[in-house]
């Protein structure tokens, strides 16, 4: 008996089993005269395509049912449906919409599924008149209502996603990219549309690589491309089945994360892939159409609520849940809602027409049929507006695309739960921009970093062979004794600093090498062409010349040139430096002035003016002639002009004075303050006027400043004295071989003011100029390197570094030049002053001559007295008259 039960119990279960599986069928289409068809893809290719296959379907026939259920009919009669299955071939498709309008009333068609077939059955139907609404193809080409009249669609185009790719990477600061796309209508359509619009953005695609349909594989190295492109963005515009097996070549290529960032058009399972790479998978990026749900804008829930309903009840093994559905089987919903609604309200406006709204015309061969009224049908869906599962449904007449209602989210592959799933991070409405998803958190990053990735390559781990050139103080070279007693060789200086900054930023391993003694600027230049150093960094001008060999970094300083010489010695004495305020004619012509003006008025003052008078014709001249040079120099004279006459010429000669003297001031000082300041030559201008002989200028050989010099003073003659380094220059200078060279002006301020005190620099800086960094030509991390630089200046380090290093000064500190005339400037002033002193004294003794000559007389007798007197003394009895004798003498003197 209890055996009975247990089989009993068996067989219930059973026929529960089987019952379920019975109801578990999609209602049979019935014979109705009004069918759509519908294109879904083939489930047996891959598990992605399967779900997408069955998600549609589902929703496919789930519309057309709820029509029934809402009793929408067509001339009494409920819309049907007709499945059709495609794997991407254009032919097999057209072939089996043909099949499917030659025998059945077939009044519109859902799909296709790929782009490459829409454009042929969007043609094929605009012939017959029937419309094409696909949930799926979005190739930008099918937005033209022109060429596509009859082509509708409700997914996204490839142009919304484009612009959608565009603002995520502004989001992030990314500004390049790399594109794998498919060999078809979608791979190149996607591509173009997506590099048109970056372009708008200043987006760069630096490289397009093609994965080949026919040979199911990249054509090219995947990694060969990846790793020489500048740029770390991958994006992965392919269909859903290729996507998988494309990662697949990534991983086995080591060229996902953490060095690269990719980003995809869907979703796929994760399952299959060995966990061992999982960590590699982290951070990928899928950018996909969603429903309005996602982003908070309205739908149609009670349409959604009720069509899910119909699925679970007649397929629910298939159902994933609401949440887990196929965003392109709500898309495919709203398409045949799309139909359904038009076919109503279109037979709705035929109801008094004689002939059927699904009638054709010709015979039943698909490519000889016409729809009656298609454009009848065309102007209602062009109208039609409704609230749909997705969004807002509305079409126009000027591109196939609907209105509004177009929606992304970003999904980010994560860990979760001990395994990695995709997990939505943003979301996008086309009417607005990037959001945050309001679920999640963060966004993990390829490497599992929470920190966004920058687009370009980078130097983090890479190890440069970086050459250097001995210049100070851009490299110092010094010889040094390290702990184990041995000599080595010490690099310090502004470029060293330069690297050290630029390591801790980037994280390259420097390998520094000192470039041979013997070797210019251009051999260095051409060594980082040549591949002998990966970059170059110094004093290294940026010239056009070079930059048709090698690359430049952005700038590490600026640089302009001075012209370098020896100081000038002492300046030298000049007797006559005050004469040469005015030249010698005027001279010449003032002294004739003052001549003129004196017998003028000796003539004319000389009777009439009591100073005049009672004097010799002689004496009458020198006074006149006095009163004429004192009036001129602004002194005047002890007596002053009596006649009319006499007045106006003095008049002339304060005139003459308050010229004379204010030039001859002005231009005395300038004289000597041009003299004071007086080198060899001004600057640069005396040289291209030959001041100094060519040969007497040295310039150092494959240099920017022989560059200058050919260019701008010689006219490309090479008519200099060649330098080969630095020291030659600097002993030539001071050996006096040359007079004049041309450095830049950093080193030259070092130089001058650390080590050569007895060189100076002359004259404004010229050939303004820029130093950078020598890379090779598409140098893949160029980029990088530019920003750090960049940083480098925006924070000031670069201008603390060439405080450090060039505004030193170990050489005798120099008073500032003075405005204090020197006893040089003037001596001959005095020396002539010194002249008519001596001059006046002579004339004074010439005036008092007769007095003089008593004098002196009187000091001889004296000493001839004093002479006798002694002798008297000593023989005072033997003459006693010698007393009176000198008294008798001098007492003549006297009188």
């Amino acid at each position: 008996m209890r055996i009975f039960r247990e089989n009993i119990s068996w067989l219930l279960l059973y026929v529960l089993h089987n019952l379920k599986s019975v109801m578990a069928i999609w209602p049979t289409p019935s014979n109705s005269s009004l069918q759509l068809l519908g294109f879904f893809p083939n489930a047996e290719n891959t598990s992605q395509t399967k779900e997408l296959s069955i998600h549609t379907q589902a929703m496919f026939k789930a519309a057309v049912l709820l029509s029934h259920q809402y009793n929408i009919t067509v001339e009494g009669q409920y819309i049907q449906w007709q499945a059709s299955f495609t794997d991407g071939n254009v032919m097999n498709t057209l072939g089996n919409t043909c099949r499917a309008i030659s025998s059945s009333n077939i009044v519109g068609i859902i799909g296709p599924i790929f782009s490459r077939e829409a454009h042929q059955i969007a043609d094929f139907a605009n012939k017959i008149g029937i419309p094409v609404v696909s949930s799926t193809a979005t190739d930008s080409d099918l937005s033209n209502r022109e060429n596509y009249h009859a082509f509708y669609r409700t997914v996204p185009s490839d142009s919304t996603i484009a612009l959608a790719l565009a603002k995520l990477f502004i989001r992030y600061n990314w500004t390049s990219c790399i594109i794998i796309y498919q060999s078809d209508v979608y791979g190149t359509g996607g591509t173009k549309v997506i590099s048109e619009t970056f372009l708008k953005y200043n987006i760069e695609v630096t490289d397009l690589i093609v994965f080949d349909m026919v040979m199911n594989s990249i054509r090219g190295n995947l990694r060969t491309y990846l790793t020489t492109s500048i740029s770390r963005i991958v994006i992965l515009w392919t269909d859903i089945v290729y996507i998988s097996q494309i990662l697949r070549y990534a991983l086995d290529a080591d060229i996902l994360g953490p060095h690269f960032t990719w980003i995809l058009t869907s979703s796929i399972s994760l399952d299959s892939f060995d966990q061992i790479y999982h960590s590699k998978l982290i951070g990928i990026l899928t950018i996909e159409p969603v429903t309005g749900t996602v982003v908070d804008a309205p739908i149609n829930s009670t349409l959604l609520h009720a069509a899910y309903q119909l699925w679970q009840q007649y397929e629910p093994e298939s159902f994933p849940t609401s949440a887990k559905v196929n965003s392109y089987a709500l898309f495919a919903f709203d398409a045949t809602w799309t139909l359904i609604q038009s076919l109503q309200k279109f037979c709705s406006s035929l109801k008094d027409n004689s002939s059927s709204c699904s009638a054709y015309d010709g015979p039943l061969f698909c490519f000889d049929r016409h729809f009656i009224h298609s454009n009848l049908l065309f102007n209602i869906m062009n109208s039609l507006s409704f609230l749909g599962v997705s969004g807002h449904v509305q079409f126009t007449m000027n591109v196939t695309d609907r209105v509004n209602g177009s929606y992304y989210y970003a999904q980010n592959i994560q860990y979760t739960s001990n395994h990695i799933s995709f997990t939505p991070v943003l979301k996008y409405d086309s009417s607005d921009d990037w959001q945050t998803y309001s679920r999640t958190n963060v966004i993990i990053w390829p490497g599992n970093s929470l920190t966004p990735p920058i687009d370009r390559a980078r130097l983090k781990g890479i190890t440069l062979r970086i050459g250097v050139i001995e210049s100070v103080p851009f490299t110092i070279v010094a010889n040094v004794i390290d702990t184990s007693g041995r000599n080595t060789t010490k690099l310090t200086g502004y470029v060293l600093d330069l690297i050290e900054y630029l390591r801790d930023k980037m994280g390259f391993v420097a390998d520094v090498q000192l470039a041979p003694p013997n070797t210019s600027y251009t051999g260095l230049v051409l060594a980082v062409a040549n591949g002998d150093y990966d970059i170059a960094i110094g004093d290294i001008t940026v010239t056009s010349a070079r930059r048709e060999i090698v690359a430049f970094s952005n700038s590490i300083s600026d640089n302009s040139m001075r012209i370098l010489m020896r100081k000038t010695p002492a300046i030298q004495v000049d007797l006559l430096s005050y004469l040469k305020p005015f030249s010698r004619n005027l001279w010449l012509l003032l002294l004739g002035a003052t001549i003129f003006a004196s017998i003028i008025l000796c003539v004319i003052e000389r009777p009439d003016n009591a100073a005049l008078q009672n004097r010799s014709i002689i004496s009458s001249g020198a006074m006149i002639l006095w009163f004429s040079f004192g009036t001129i120099v602004g002194y005047g004279a002890d007596f002053h002009a009596q006649t009319a006459a006499g007045r106006l010429v003095s008049a002339g000669l304060y005139i003459l004075s308050l010229v004379l003297v204010a030039s001859y001031t002005a231009n005395l000082a300038s004289e000597l303050t041009i003299l004071k300041t007086k080198d060899l030559i001004d600057g640069m201008d005396d040289l291209k006027n030959g001041k100094i002989p060519y040969n007497r200028i040295g310039i150092r050989i494959g240099t920017a400043g022989e560059d200058y010099y050919l260019r701008e003073i010689s006219g490309g003659s090479r008519n200099f004295y060649p330098l080969k380094s630095r020291q030659e220059m600097y002993d030539s200078l001071l050996a006096g071989i040359i007079d004049v060279s041309f450095m830049d002006i950093g080193t030259a301020e070092y130089v001058t003011n650390n080590i050569y005190c007895n060189l100076t620099l002359v004259g404004e800086d010229f050939d303004k100029s820029t130093f950078g960094i020598v890379t090779p030509k598409e140098w893949l991390y160029a980029k990088d390197l530019d920003v750090n630089i960049l940083s480098l200046r925006e924070t000031g380090i670069l201008d603390n570094l060439k405080k450090k290093w060039f505004q030193t000064k170990a050489c005798p500190q120099t008073s500032e030049i003075s405005t204090a005339l020197g006893l040089e400037s003037l001596s001959g002033l005095f020396l002539t002053f010194g002249v008519i002193c001596v001059l006046s004294i002579g004339l004074y003794a010439w005036n008092k001559r007769n007095m003089i000559r008593k004098y002196v007389n009187i000091l001889r007798h004296q000493k001839t007295i004093s002479l006798r007197s002694e002798t008297y003394m000593v023989d005072f009895t033997n003459k006693p008259h010698t007393s009176t004798t000198s008294s008798s003498t001098i007492s003549q003197i006297i009188a």
